[in-house]
């Protein structure tokens, strides 16, 4: 056999006994007349010893051992008598008799260690490789560990994992298809999903009323951090329900991963409107580990004395405790940190609330100090304390406020990765009027069912309209969301017909769904999770590319295997298709 042991479990208990270990060669440490080798492979590292005086060919031969070697080694289990705490191996070492080299290896282009030197880019390139450094590895075990959790408490639930299909029908809602051509079919496409959303509510009128699956889905759009062209979603859906048993049941799922995974209590989890996240926090994903709301002064500042804030329709107002000794250079950081284009802010305005009661601002000689204590007041400062201000049309300047108030809780110490504030946001507008295109797009997707009090205004104000839809946030990430659906074939229509389809259009694009409602749709919901975004939270990371064993970088491409990347003339041809010049 190759291996008796693997390299992280040997004890100090396991004195005497003679293994037999394989691995890869992580280091060698010549030490006159002892050679040191430590071994590793996925489950820990431990410290092989030749001896020149015992064996002079044997230790010379390991001294040759070149990095990411693979061998075999045979020897007797001894206690170390310099001893490393910092190792689960650390007592003991190897006394190795013999050893055989399974496969040479080519020096890696970066190290393999902890902290490694190699960039992003290399070490994509090299993924393998980067996937034998320990913290990617601790990853995907904790990925594996989640997976399994998952499953259990969802079997315990009664939902049932069912696989969807992988080639569907392109439809035009939601971010761009990834377009699949079919050589049987001339001139026709599969599109990759975008999530198996139709085929779930499918399974529930096929009366399977609980389903789940952990599910790869596939979106051709710009990226970011907590974004792949390819990721994985769990998804779920249930049968006779209404929003606050999937609320429930999904909080409890939620708790028990974090007890499970992390060992922590979360408390239950607030209900929140989408009206109410906005106004006060700028965001439908709010980060509600620290203060620092947003604060409506724009009746305070509109007296004709300053006209940017004049003629703004909203001002809105942070306050940063204690910061009322910001700099001049901290204040100008601020400033250009809001110009930048993702945040598109045209300026800050500040007040310094002193120590000594007095008021120091951007805008004195417009506002004397009454009316910048009222603002003061508006927003709950106290001497000491920073006002940030910013103007603009509603929305976009609470967005603004909002990307603010997230940067200043970075720099006041006040989003600890390790304390975790869940909380469902709900009742989002069902529509969201589009200014290019003249019309209604659904603010989650065409399918979620407005709430039943709201139903009267649909025809005549359907912008007023909130939808039966729901997002699960923890420290400002959007972890999950989904919906109560339609399960009316008519209201189906309806919402079609608010979306700009056309009948003929929309029995093209769904016509299987809304005949599918005609034999008996029970009323249903469900939700979805970012399975990546979910792992990269435990893990206190920002991205999560580093929870994905093999990821795409920024440009959406796999620089280890070259992908995308062109095909013969011969493969077009066999699909009907010709490859057009890229203007």
């Amino acid at each position: 056999m190759y291996r008796t042991h693997t390299c992280g479990e040997l004890r100090i208990s396991d004195v005497g006994k003679e293994v037999t270990l394989s691995g890869w060669v992580q280091r060698v440490r010549n030490m006159g007349g002892m050679t040191f080798v430590d071994l590793r492979d996925r489950y820990g590292l431990t410290q092989l010893a030749f001896n020149m005086e015992t064996d002079a060919t044997l230790c010379s031969r390991a001294r040759k051992l070149g990095r990411e070697f693979v061998v075999q080694v045979v020897g007797k289990v001894e206690e170390r008598t310099s001893k490393n705490d910092k190792l689960a191996t650390g007592d003991i070492e190897i006394a190795v008799s013999q050893f055989k080299i399974l496969n040479i290896a080519k020096t890696p282009p970066f190290t393999i260690e902890d902290e490694t030197d190699g960039g992003d880019e290399l070490r994509m390139k090299y993924r393998y490789l980067d996937l034998r450094r320990k913290p990617l590895q601790r990853n995907m075990i904790l990925r594996h560990k989640v997976n399994i959790e998952v499953r259990k408490y969802l079997d315990e639930q009664g939902f049932i994992d069912v696989e969807t299909p992988m080639l569907i029908k392109s439809t035009p809602e939601g971010a761009r298809d990834f377009i699949v051509p079919s050589r049987m079919n001339p001139g026709e496409f599969y599109a990759l999903p975008q999530s198996p959303q139709v085929f779930k509510q499918l399974l529930m009128v096929s009366g399977f009323d609980r389903y789940f699956q952990i599910v790869k889905c596939f979106r051709d759009e710009d990226l970011r951090a907590d974004r792949q062209p390819e990721f994985t979603q769990i998804d779920c859906e249930m049968a006779f329900v209404e929003q606050e048993d999937v609320l429930n049941t999904f909080e409890g799922m939620t708790k028990h991963l974090f007890k499970v995974i992390q060992d922590v209590e979360l408390p239950d989890f607030p209900r929140m409107p989408y009206a109410e996240a906005m106004e006060r926090y700028g965001s439908d994903k709010p980060d509600i580990r620290f203060g620092m709301e947003l604060n409506d002064i724009t009746s305070l500042v509109q007296i004709g004395a300053f006209k940017i804030f004049d003629s703004a329709a909203y001002v809105g107002a942070i306050c940063a405790k204690g910061c009322a000794n910001y700099s001049r250079k901290q204040l100008d950081q601020l400033t250009d940190f809001v110009k930048r284009p993702q945040v598109g802010a045209q300026g800050l305005v500040y007040v310094k609330y002193n120590e000594d009661g007095s008021f120091k601002s951007s805008v004195d000689k417009f506002y004397n100090a009454e009316e910048l204590q009222k603002w003061a007041e508006a927003c709950g400062a106290a001497k000491g304390d920073l006002l940030l201000l910013l103007s603009g049309k509603r929305e976009k300047t609470q967005t603004q406020l909002s990307t603010l108030r997230l940067e200043m809780g970075n720099r006041l110490g006040l989003r600890d990765k390790t304390a975790f504030q869940p909380l469902w946001v709900v009742d989002f507008p069902l529509l969201e009027w589009d200014e290019e295109t003249e019309r209604y797009h659904a603010m989650h997707h065409p399918f979620t069912s407005p709430k039943e009090e709201d139903l009267a205004m649909i025809e005549t104000e359907p912008e007023k309209v909130r939808a039966n839809a729901y997002d699960l946030v923890i420290n400002g990430v959007e972890v999950g969301g989904g919906s109560v659906r339609i399960h009316d074939q008519e209201l189906q229509k309806k919402m079609f017909q608010l979306l700009g389809f056309t009948d003929e259009e929309a029995q093209e694009q769904f016509g299987f769904l809304m005949d599918a409602f005609q034999y008996g749709a029970p009323p249903h919901g469900g939700i979805a999770y970012g399975f990546d975004r979910l792992v990269s939270m435990f893990l206190g990371l920002e991205s999560i590319r580093d929870v994905i064993a093999f990821p795409k970088n920024n440009m959406g491409r796999d620089v280890m295997i070259d992908s995308p990347s062109p095909v013969a003339k011969e493969q077009l041809d066999d699909l009907y298709l010709k490859q057009v010049e890229k203007k």
